[in-house]
C-alpha cells in the first residue's frame, strides 16, 4: 500500500448538508491510497461505502471511448483520495464497489460527469447514479452571465480561491505513471467534495434545486446516447451530396447569366466576374437590373423574390450553398471508423435557457427534408422512432398565461393553425385556405420571438399595414397571450431576469439607455421561458424514457430540442413507440397540466416523420 501526503483541500465536517459559512476551506494536509493489487479492493470500498457523498473521477488514455481506457478511478471522502489503477487491478467487477458507484442512495460528485459516465459505460458496463455534477452547477448558477470558465480549474478557481494546475491533464495516462501523476489524479478528486458545498448552497439560495435534478438525471441519458450514435448510410449521404453540388453548380451559373446586365467586367472566357457572396456587388447587379435594394439579407429580398425571378434564384443559391457547406462531404469525416456510425457532442446546457447544443457534427441542424433524414437509416433488422412534441411551446404559453381562447382551442383538438387563421381573417373553419394557415402559423409561433409587422409582412408577402392589422386580431382574440407576453417582456428588462416553469434561472445584461439593447432583451423575455422550460421538459423526458427503454432491445440515438430518436429490434418497434409516446407525455405532464399535450411517433427504416 502506498501512502502520499501533499497540499490539498479539507471541505467542512458533514457532506450531507451544505454547512453555511463564509470562510473559503483552508488548505490542509491529507493523504491518497494507491490501490494496486486485489487485497485492497475490499478494505477501501469499506471505508468509501461509509459515507454518503464521495467525489468521482477518472483519468483516461484520450476522449473517445472507443480508442482511449480508462487508467485511473479516483474517489474522494472528506479526509482521504483512494486511487484505483484500472492496469493493475480490476476494481470495477468488485460487487460492493459497482453497487456503491451505482446506486442513488449516496452522491457522487463529479465535474462534467457525462465524459466519465461515458468511459465508464461503455468499458465497465457501470451506470453511475446518484449524481452532483459540478460543471452542470455553475453553469445553471452563473444562468447566461459570463461570469468565467466552467472547467474544474476555473470553477475552484472562483468558489474556492484555490489555483489548479492542470499540466498534468494532457500527460501520457498509458504508462507507467509518476508520482506528479498520482498527485495530480488525487487532488483533482480532493477538490470535489467541498466544491460541491459551496456550488449547493448558491442552487439553494437561487432556488435551482429542481432544475438541478432535472440537469443531473439527465447526464447518463446523453452520456449512452453519445455512446449509442447515429447510424448512417454514407452512400446515400455521398449521393445526395453530389446532387446538391450540381444544382450548386448550375444555379451558379445562371445566376450570373441573368445578373450579366448589372456587371460590366468579363472573364476571359466570357463568364460574368462576379462575386455572388458580396452584398456590394450584388446590390449594384440587382439596381443595374431595377431592382433596388438596400441589403441583401434574405429578409430584405424575400418580398421581392415573386416580382423578380433573379432575386428567388439568389435565395435558392444561398440556400444550396448553405446546404452545401453545412452539410457536405465533411459529415462524413465524423462517421467513427469502430462504429460506421456517428458520435456527436452534445452540450447539455449549451444556450443560456438550457437547450443544448450539438457538435462534431451538429445533428441537431440537419435539414428536416426527406432527402437529408432519410440517409440516416436503421441497420438490418432494427427500426427508429421518431417521436416529437406537437406545437409544445405553444401549449406551455397556454398553460402559462391561461389564455382562454388559447386554451379552449388546444382542448378541442381542432388544428390551432387552422382555428387561429378563422380568427384573424373571419373565415368559417371549414373555409380556411392554406396561405391563411400558414399566416396563422407565422403569428402563433413568431410572436414568441417578438416578430414585428415589418417581419410579418416579408413572411406572409403582404403590406405592413396589412401585418399590423392581423397582429392586433390577433392579441384581440388571445388577449390573455398579449397580456402574459407584454409582462415577461417587463419583467426581464426590470428584474435583469427571468425563469423557466421548473425555476431555471435566466439573467440579463444589458445597457438601460441602449434603446436596442432594451428590445432585444425584451424579446428575448418573451420567448427563453417558454424555449427554457421546454428544455427542460425534453432533459425530463430524456431521463424517464432510458429507464423505460430497458425493457426493450433499444436505445436513444438523437434528441432536436422537441424530438427525441431511437433505434430499436423490429420486432419491438410498436411496443417501443408507445413507450416513447407514454414517458414524453409523462415529462411534459410535470410541467403542463391544464391543456392537453400530444406526441408524434413514427416507425420507420430511417429518421423520418
Amino acid at each position: 500500500m502506498i501512502v502520499r501526503e501533499f497540499p490539498t483541500i479539507s471541505g467542512a465536517k458533514s457532506f450531507l448538508k451544505f454547512a453555511r459559512c463564509e470562510e473559503r476551506p483552508k488548505v490542509t494536509d491529507t493523504v491518497y491510497t494507491l490501490i494496486e493489487n486485489d487485497s485492497q479492493i475490499e478494505s477501501a470500498t469499506r471505508e468509501i461505502a461509509r459515507h454518503r457523498a464521495i467525489g468521482v473521477d477518472t483519468e483516461t488514455t484520450g476522449l473517445d471511448p472507443y480508442t482511449s481506457r480508462v487508467r485511473l478511478l479516483q474517489i474522494s471522502t472528506p479526509d482521504h483520495v483512494f486511487i484505483f489503477d484500472l492496469f493493475k487491478v480490476d476494481a470495477l467487477a468488485n460487487a460492493a464497489l459497482r453497487e456503491v458507484l451505482s446506486s442513488a442512495s449516496a452522491t457522487k460528485v463529479l465535474h462534467h460527469s457525462k465524459f466519465d459516465m461515458k468511459m465508464l459505460l461503455h468499458h465497465f458496463n457501470l451506470e453511475v447514479r446518484g449524481v452532483f455534477d459540478t460543471l452542470l452547477s455553475s453553469q445553471m448558477i452563473s444562468a447566461g452571465r459570463s461570469e468565467g470558465s466552467h472547467s474544474l480549474a476555473g470553477v475552484v478557481e472562483r468558489y474556492l480561491g484555490v489555483s489548479v494546475d492542470k499540466t498534468q491533464q494532457v500527460s501520457d495516462w498509458s504508462k507507467n505513471l509518476s508520482d506528479i501523476q498520482y498527485e495530480y489524479a488525487a487532488k483533482d478528486a480532493a477538490l470535489l467534495l467541498p466544491l460541491r458545498e459551496r456550488l449547493e448552497q448558491r442552487i439553494i439560495e437561487l432556488g435551482l434545486e429542481e432544475v438541478a435534478r432535472i440537469e443531473f438525471e439527465c447526464a447518463l441519458p446523453l452520456a449512452a446516447m453519445e455512446i449509442a450514435g447515429m447510424p448512417i448510410d454514407t452512400d446515400c449521404w455521398r449521393n445526395l451530396v453530389e446532387g446538391v453540388e450540381r444544382a450548386h453548380e448550375i444555379l451558379s451559373s445562371d445566376l450570373k447569366r441573368e445578373l450579366a446586365a448589372g456587371v460590366q467586367q468579363m472573364t476571359l472566357f466570357g463568364e460574368v466576374n462576379i462575386n455572388l457572396d458580396s452584398p456590394a456587388q450584388i446590390v449594384d447587379a440587382l439596381k443595374r437590373l431595377g431592382i433596388k435594394v438596400e441589403g441583401t439579407r434574405n429578409l430584405e429580398l424575400q418580398p421581392l423574390a415573386d416580382k423578380h425571378p433573379v432575386v428567388r434564384k439568389l435565395l435558392e443559391y444561398r440556400s444550396v450553398q448553405k446546404a452545401l457547406s453545412s452539410y457536405g462531404t465533411t459529415i462524413l469525416d465524423h462517421v467513427h471508423k469502430a462504429t460506421g456510425r456517428i458520435h456527436s457532442d452534445f452540450h447539455q446546457i449549451g444556450a443560456m435557457g438550457g437547450r443544448m447544443s450539438c457538435s462534431n457534427p451538429n445533428m441537431q441542424q440537419i435539414p428536416n427534408t426527406p432527402e437529408y433524414r432519410s440517409c440516416f437509416r436503421a441497420p438490418a433488422g432494427r427500426k427508429i422512432v421518431t417521436a416529437d412534441y406537437s406545437q409544445i411551446e405553444l401549449r406551455i404559453l397556454a398553460d402559462w398565461s391561461q389564455d382562454t381562447a388559447l386554451v379552449k382551442a388546444l382542448m378541442s383538438g381542432e388544428d390551432l393553425h387552422s382555428v387561429t387563421a378563422s380568427q384573424m381573417f373571419d373565415v368559417p373553419l371549414d373555409e380556411v385556405r392554406k396561405d391563411q394557415r400558414a399566416a396563422a402559423k407565422q403569428l402563433n409561433y413568431g410572436l414568441m420571438y417578438g416578430l414585428g409587422a415589418q417581419g410579418l409582412a416579408a413572411r406572409i408577402d403582404c403590406t405592413a399595414e396589412e401585418a399590423e392589422g392581423l397582429i392586433r386580431k390577433y392579441f384581440a382574440a388571445y388577449s390573455g397571450v398579449a397580456a402574459w407576453l407584454r409582462d415577461a417582456a417587463d419583467r426581464a428588462v426590470h428584474d435583469r431576469q427571468t425563469r423557466t416553469r421548473a425555476g431555471r434561472l435566466i439573467c440579463f445584461t444589458f445597457d438601460q439607455e441602449d434603446r436596442a439593447q432594451v428590445a432585444a432583451t425584451q424579446r428575448i423575455g418573451k420567448n427563453s421561458p417558454l424555449q427554457g422550460s421546454n428544455a427542460d421538459m425534453l432533459k425530463r423526458a430524456l431521463a424517464l424514457l432510458y429507464d423505460a427503454l430497458k425493457q426493450f432491445d433499444a436505445r436513444i440515438v438523437n434528441c432536436v430540442h422537441d424530438e427525441i430518436v431511437v433505434e430499436v429490434a423490429e420486432g419491438e418497434a410498436e411496443e417501443c413507440a408507445r413507450a416513447v409516446e407514454r414517458e414524453m407525455v409523462a415529462a411534459a405532464r410535470e410541467f403542463i397540466r391544464s391543456v392537453p399535450v400530444s406526441v408524434d411517433a413514427t416507425i420507420g427504416e430511417a429518421w423520418l416523420k
